[in-house]
């Protein structure tokens, strides 16, 4: 099929090694999708994943793609072998990051309780050589919040501004990347300019951690282990590259399969390991058990910024929220109606087709919803393409199911309450409305000029 803006040149998908794990893969069964026809009739048959054209020739340079398969486990090892070296001048203190979303993978997949696994997966880690881990739920907190923030500014902008809303999440690389690189300013415009948990996590640790543990940041090699390869390329961009510390926020990020890899090279087993409790940014403190955010598959941006909208535009406490499947089960909205009017509405887009049908709605002018939750893996992040894969790279649909149920007993901590949270803004970010609240937990998004060619692409 092909994008509205391309018609001339076949898609160059290239052919992923073992390291990075084949990710092409049919989007959109039909076991999840309407087969009915309708005004995106051409756009609904696309049988491209969006993360297997991010690995294309047109999306990506020579010097990224050479980058990206840098960030493989052999550079993890590269490292934690130079911590093994006589020069103590070189040596690097490791810190590992673990994705909400990764931990309901190896909790399946061996069987274990989600605490249990964070912590079997810890003690694994550190075995290995890695100093602290981290779990990143909290620069999730801090994405969330400002999250919220800002879209209840950007409504009560909207009648001055015309890209105003309706506002796009801003969570998904995979999402963001395709934004950019073939869309225009209509939309990365709309995109909520708070970094996503993995950025704002790095933050933390080459910030407000190496600050507290008397550390340079260009020390500290910072590893995120999460359930997609597009992070991979998040961690890539030049702005979240601080000159300042000479060193990027994160410095590698694992898929929860590469983790699996390095066990299974190994000989171990998640049972083979001794618990440790994971670290906390505070001082000599440990986690407690495991906490999420609303949200069955994902951060839960759509369920908080509508509870917080809610509230503090229309003075209503939503305690559930109501999800109505449209089209298909990954396109939803949830919908808030106040003396006979609806008031807010939302939607969450999971999946390439449905993000492609979403932007020829807003070009038209169509597009009637105030917040979209933008995610390129269809299901949602616990489907992302780095876990739950079958040998033959399809979805290991047994192994999901086992890990939403995991998920969402995890239990639910509103962002409001970390106290953590609250002091960070006070004694380190000096302040919810500083310059440093900016700098720190925001970015900007807008469209890269591509030639032409560049864009002819077929899909």
């Amino acid at each position: 099929m092909k994008c509205e803006n391309c018609t001339k040149k076949e898609c160059s998908k290239k052919q992923k090694n073992d390291d990075t794990q084949s990710t092409s893969v049919d989007a959109l069964s039909s076991n999840n999708v309407s087969e009915e026809k309708n005004e995106f009739d051409t756009l609904a048959n696309a049988k491209i994943l969006l993360s297997d054209c991010l690995a294309c020739d047109s999306c990506m340079t020579l010097e990224e793609g050479s980058r990206v398969f840098q960030q493989n486990q052999k550079e993890f090892f590269r490292v934690l072998n130079l911590n093994k070296k006589c020069d103590t001048s070189k040596h690097k203190v490791l810190a590992v990051s673990l994705c909400p979303q990764s931990l309901p993978y190896f909790a399946a997949k061996f069987n274990l309780s989600v605490n249990e696994a964070a912590k079997r997966l810890c003690g694994f880690l550190k075995s290995l050589g890695v100093h602290y881990v981290f779990d990143t739920t909290i620069a999730a907190d801090f994405s969330i919040l400002e999250s919220q923030r800002e879209f209840v500014q950007r409504y009560q902008r909207r009648n001055q501004e015309e890209h105003a809303l309706p506002m796009f999440a801003s969570a998904c690389p995979g999402w963001i990347r395709y934004a950019e690189r073939v869309l225009t300013n209509l939309v990365t415009s709309r995109i909520c300019t708070a970094k996503s948990p993995q950025q704002i996590m790095g933050s933390l640790v080459k910030g407000y951690f190496a600050r507290h543990q008397n550390l340079s940041p260009d020390k500290i090699f910072h590893v995120v282990v999460a359930p997609c390869y597009d992070k991979k390329l998040e961690a890539l961009r030049e702005d979240f590259y601080t000159a300042l510390n000479n060193s990027p926020e994160v410095d590698c990020v694992l898929t929860s399969g590469e983790i699996v890899q390095i066990m299974e090279q190994k000989n171990m087993s998640m049972k083979d390991v001794t618990e440790v409790a994971v670290d906390s940014l505070f001082d000599d403190l440990k986690e407690g058990d495991l906490v999420r955010h609303d949200g069955r598959r994902s951060d839960g941006y759509l369920e908080h910024i509508f509870k917080h909208a809610a509230k503090e535009l229309f003075g209503m406490d939503v305690k559930e929220i109501t999800y109505k499947a449209l089209k298909n089960k990954d396109f939803q909205e949830v919908t808030l109606e106040k003396d006979g009017e609806t008031v807010l509405r939302f939607a969450a887009a999971y999946g390439f087709r449905n993000i492609q049908n979403m932007v020829l709605k807003l070009k038209k002018g169509k597009f009637l919803y105030h917040f979209v939750e933008v995610l390129a893996c269809p299901g949602g992040c616990l489907n992302g393409k780095g876990q739950a894969q079958t040998k033959d790279g399809k979805p290991d649909r047994a192994l999901l199911a086992q890990m939403e149920e995991v998920y969402t007993a995890i239990p639910v901590r509103l962002p409001e309450t970390n106290l953590h949270v609250q002091k960070m803004y006070q004694d380190w970010l000096e302040g919810m409305d500083s310059r440093k609240v900016q700098d720190t937990l925001h970015t900007t998004y807008s469209a890269v000029n591509q030639s032409t060619s560049s864009l002819d692409i077929k899909w």
